[in-house]
């Protein structure tokens, strides 16, 4: 069974950086596309950033410019780097396949509050 595990949210005052982990395990990771989501209060659980199995990348226009997205394959972990935080980046953050069939279970995810 695949085993997804978030690290490394917290809070954080607007303008802040934070750096996402997510390590997978029981799968070879390198042969999928993987994509950060988050999930705000309320709100639908929506993609922010993509990573190609070769390193291409992508992003949801509210974060580009401010988030980068890597990868380790050899550790099965994908990462977010996040800058210039906003109070509308607080959500539980997730990692999973950018496509359909994700791997289930989601991670239990990571929660980052931007806040004063």
């Amino acid at each position: 069974q695949v085993q997804l595990v978030e690290s490394g949210g917290g809070l954080v005052q607007p303008g802040g950086s934070l750096r996402l982990s997510c390590a997978a395990s029981g799968t070879n990771f390198r042969l999928y596309a993987m994509g950060w989501y988050r999930q705000a209060p309320g709100k639908q659980r929506e993609l922010v950033a993509t990573s190609s199995t070769g390193g291409n990348t992508n992003y949801a226009d509210s974060v580009k410019g401010r988030f980068t997205i890597s990868r380790d394959n050899a550790k099965n972990t994908v990462y977010l780097q996040m800058n210039s935080l906003k109070p509308e980046d607080t959500a539980v953050y997730y990692c999973n396949k950018r496509f359909n069939p994700h791997f289930e279970p989601w991670g239990q995810g990571t929660l980052v509050t931007v806040s004063e």
